[in-house]
């Protein structure tokens, strides 16, 4: 649990995010280059622009860009970083070895008003839809970032009750992606054994992972949760996992479900839950403000009005700054002027009141000081002896001083 006082930033409604790995044999930015093409020439993505493409040397991550529109009308941009692997000396390099094979990749989108789940998936931008097509038998980027678990799959629980609560802490950690644990009534038929994700909204089947219980997992599970987070999961039913830390609009009552028909039928309360608890204020998970901010600041893909909106913030921005450093300027010069004539009233009057005769203009401060001082120990000089002086006889008796 954070011991920050501050809330976490959350996430803008605005804005999709997703977090996975490509572990296909095919090179990931290849694969996305060529996607992205793909729906350019279908005219569904409008443009798409790799920013550090030429850059020598070459970026430590690969930035791919993209626009297109939703609804006719709304425009939605979307950037997905590929982030490059540590170097074999670094000291992160260990560290690397036991994490998932694969590229890891980030995708943030943001559309010009409240993200609706019904719109495609930005990951179907970006990476192939559907990796068992023959033609992109290559394409398998939907693994989540959690070891052994993936988008759009049902992922059986582990029967040992360790493992079990490991697991769940790292679904915890992933604030990247939704966790949702549904139990099994009973055994299924071929129909309930199929992922859940072919019946959500399109831009949630990207974020969602299916974690399955079977029927005889429910004591086991439920211990586990009991554990980790305190609550259980309805027998027959499903629960989604908060993150931590956990949301302050999170009530495991508000997104759990009682029942979940798993006879091919759509899930229509979980479909519900999961719609709510992805339009929720959630804690942006780590590194997803950097990525936001990324997309927002460092965007590069821009139509010519674009350019032109952006020439013209930018020249009144310099024209606002330029107008404060001279106001600055001359409020500075203004005051520099006023302590010049005080500090010239108060040396005349502290001249005027010791009676000392005004110092010329052209002397300097430190010239002005060795005056005052050589003056005023005129007086203190002794004077020398005269000839009478030499003459006196001495005052002691009139013995010499060899007498004395």
């Amino acid at each position: 649990m954070s011991n920050s006082s501050t809330a976490p930033p959350t996430i803008p409604h605005t804005v999709w995010l997703a977090r996975g790995r490509h572990i296909g044999s095919d090179d990931a930015g290849e694969v996305v280059r060529r996607q992205l093409q793909r729906l350019k020439d279908r005219e569904v993505v409008d443009d798409h622009l790799e920013p550090d493409a030429d850059d020598d040397p070459p970026a430590p991550e690969r930035v791919f860009e993209a626009r297109w529109r939703v609804e006719g009308t709304v425009t939605v941009r979307a950037r997905l970083t590929l982030p490059s692997a540590p170097e074999p000396d670094s000291p992160s390099a260990s560290s690397a070895s036991s994490a998932p094979e694969g590229q890891e990749w980030i995708l943030v989108a943001e559309a010009e008003r409240v993200w609706d789940p019904r719109w495609p998936s930005p990951a179907t931008m970006f990476w192939p839809e559907d990796p068992e097509d023959p033609g992109n038998a290559d394409a398998d980027w939907d693994h989540a970032t959690v070891p052994g678990l993936r988008f759009r799959r049902v992922n059986p629980l582990p029967s040992d009750e360790k493992d079990l609560r490991r697991l769940f802490r790292s679904c915890a950690q992933d604030g990247w992606g939704i966790h949702v644990v549904v139990h099994e009534a009973m055994t299924p038929d071929a129909h309930g054994r199929l992922p859940l994700a072919r019946l959500l909204p399109a831009s949630l089947r990207h974020c969602v992972v299916e974690h399955r219980a079977t029927p005889d997992q429910l004591r086991s599970v439920n211990y586990a949760l009991l554990r980790e987070f305190d609550f259980q999961v309805p027998r027959g039913g499903a629960v989604v996992l908060p993150t931590s830390p956990v949301a302050p609009s999170y009530d495991v009552s508000d997104f759990s479900v009682r029942s979940v028909f798993l006879d091919g039928s759509e899930p229509t309360d979980l479909v519900d839950v999961l719609c709510r608890y992805a339009a929720s204020a959630r804690p942006l998970p780590e590194g997803g403000e950097e990525a936001v901010t990324a997309l927002r600041e460092r965007w590069s893909l821009m139509t010519p009005a674009e350019e032109l909106a952006r020439e013209r913030r930018l020249v009144t921005m310099y024209a606002e700054a330029l107008e404060a450093m001279t106001k600055s300027r001359d409020l500075y010069r203004e005051s520099a002027d006023r302590a010049n004539e005080a500090l010239a009233a108060l040396r005349e009057s502290a001249g005027a009141a010791s009676g000392l005769p005004p110092q010329s203009a052209g002397s300097s401060p430190l010239q002005r000081t060795f005056g005052r001082l050589r003056d005023a120990t005129k007086g203190l000089r002794a004077a020398p002896p005269t000839e009478s002086d030499r003459d006196d006889p001495p005052r002691d008796g009139g013995r010499s001083a060899e007498e004395r």
